[in-house]
């Protein structure tokens, strides 16, 4: 049975093979020379695993955005400034088209610059979008790639051309998400599995924001979208929750238009 997650409740999910990955990654940090990190471009902040920070040490690191086609421009572009302003290397890439693609492997390329061979590792939270970013620098589909947590368990090895070897693994969550709003934020791009929270919950949620954000905005409460999409039971019932699961969908496909559902801090 799915779980609503309340203003008060956090997201306790952390799996057997997420902490196994954790510990392995740990271990096997010492075969790596680069790091290329993947958050999906509509949750720049809360698409990112802090403690990833500390195992990667001082490796050179590339940060990609990735659906940057769902993502609001404009902001899209604040962020990629934010990370600048940090020392952090970020792009923004639709990882699909080719203009992405070409832009991903350049910048992968200037990553291992001077170096005659090296070893890099593609790391995120689960369905940031690792495996199309790596089948777009491998220039071939060999990773498995979804639109749902979880999907990659274990780590795959791939060559990409004369002296590069570049790692999948699979995707970790922090063990714990301990604000609300970074609850709503990651389980509306997919990071969670649905059997962990309740969508309608979500749903209210984000529309919440949404209103907050733009009190002119055009996107749809869940029950006027229930009831122009016709989500009825028995003729009469509005059926919210088979409709919340669509509502997400078509968000996440970008027919509410290109939102980023965070900002950049503040510069001091």
């Amino acid at each position: 049975m799915s779980r609503a997650i309340s203003d008060e409740a956090t997201i306790q999910w952390y799996p057997g093979h997420m902490a196994k990955a954790m510990r392995r990654l740990s271990e096997d940090m010492h075969l790596i020379d680069v790091v290329v990190e993947v958050a999906d471009a509509r949750v720049p902040e809360a698409g990112t695993n802090p403690v990833l920070a500390k195992i990667i040490g001082n490796r050179p690191r590339l940060l990609v955005l990735s659906r940057e086609h769902v993502a609001d421009p404009a902001l899209t572009a604040e962020w990629l400034a934010d990370f600048g302003s940090r020392g952090r290397v970020a792009i923004a890439v639709d990882a699909k088209e080719r203009a992405g693609v070409t832009r991903l492997r350049a910048a992968f390329e200037k990553l291992g610059e001077g170096r005659r061979s090296a070893r890099a590792i593609v790391l995120g939270i689960p369905n940031a979008g690792k495996s199309t970013i790596i089948n777009a620098i491998v220039g071939r589909n060999v990773a498995r790639a979804e639109d749902r947590a979880g999907v990659t368990r274990s780590r795959q090895w791939f060559r990409v051309g004369t002296g590069l070897e570049i790692m999948d693994t699979a995707g970790i969550l922090v063990p714990r998400i301990d604000t609300p709003d970074s609850q709503w934020k990651l389980a509306m791009i997919g990071a969670v599995p649905r059997a962990r929270f309740d969508a309608e919950d979500i749903v209210t949620r984000f529309h919440r924001w949404a209103i907050a954000a733009d009190p002119q905005t055009r996107v749809q409460s869940l029950e006027t979208f229930a009831q122009s999409r016709g989500f009825y039971s028995r003729g009469t019932i509005l059926n919210t929750h088979n409709a919340a699961w669509a509502y997400m969908k078509d968000w996440s496909d970008g027919k509410f238009g290109r939102m980023t559902l965070e900002t950049p801090p503040e510069a001091p």
